[in-house]
């Protein structure tokens, strides 16, 4: 997905994100690292981003995933919205997350 095609954050909010089969991940104790199988490229994940994701992977939506985590580390919605967003838009544009297009039926 190029940069162009990224949803704003209200619509990224409200989308159902998936990793697609070409992306595969996995957790260490310092960072999650995942791979895009289609570019053989690896990229890190810090802790943080790492929760992100699994909780994107479980989530019906990338807003529910981000009540979730701002519960569950007691931090304000708007800044767990605006960096699950920032985290969206960043793995959108690598590859590495796509929209769901099965939730929308």
């Amino acid at each position: 997905m190029s940069p162009e095609t990224v949803p704003d954050a209200p619509a990224l909010l409200s989308m159902k994100i998936k990793v697609p089969q070409h992306v595969v991940y996995r957790s260490f104790p310092s960072e999650t690292v995942v791979l895009n199988l289609h570019t053989g490229r690896y990229h890190g994940l810090n802790a943080t981003a790492a929760g992100m994701l699994e909780a994107l992977e479980h989530a019906e939506c990338v807003r529910d995933a981000a009540v979730l985590l701002a519960g569950t580390y007691d931090q304000p919605q708007e800044l767990i919205d605006r960096d699950m967003c920032a985290l969206c838009t960043s793995l959108l544009e690598r590859g590495l997350l796509e929209p769901d297009d099965s939730a929308a039926s």
